[in-house]
């Protein structure tokens, strides 16, 4: 399997959801990260997920990679969405 593609790897273990960390890329005064969080913290607390959050402005790599994107969400540091957060694929991103 080294030589596969991760598309076609399967997981071999399932992480727990306490060792998983979401991250909200954000700026100050955007209605969307407002939501975005509302969502995040909904989600991570019912399943025990650590999150944090970080402001694009004040690191210039996030603001070149995502500055177009925001807000970002970060799942184990992976991009798993942008601009709108869907609570349920969320969830399932974090469970299985």
């Amino acid at each position: 399997m080294a030589g596969m593609s991760p598309l076609f790897r399967r997981k071999s273990e399932k992480t727990e959801p306490g060792a998983r960390l979401v991250t909200l890329i954000r700026k100050p005064g955007c209605h969307l990260c407002d939501d975005a969080q509302a969502v995040i913290e909904k989600v991570c607390g019912e399943l025990g997920v650590p999150w944090d959050q970080k402001d694009i402005g004040e690191d210039k790599e996030l603001y070149d990679r995502y500055w177009e994107q925001i807000p970002v969400v970060l799942v184990d540091g992976e991009q798993h969405t942008f601009w709108r957060v869907n609570a349920d694929r969320l969830r399932r991103a974090l469970t299985e």
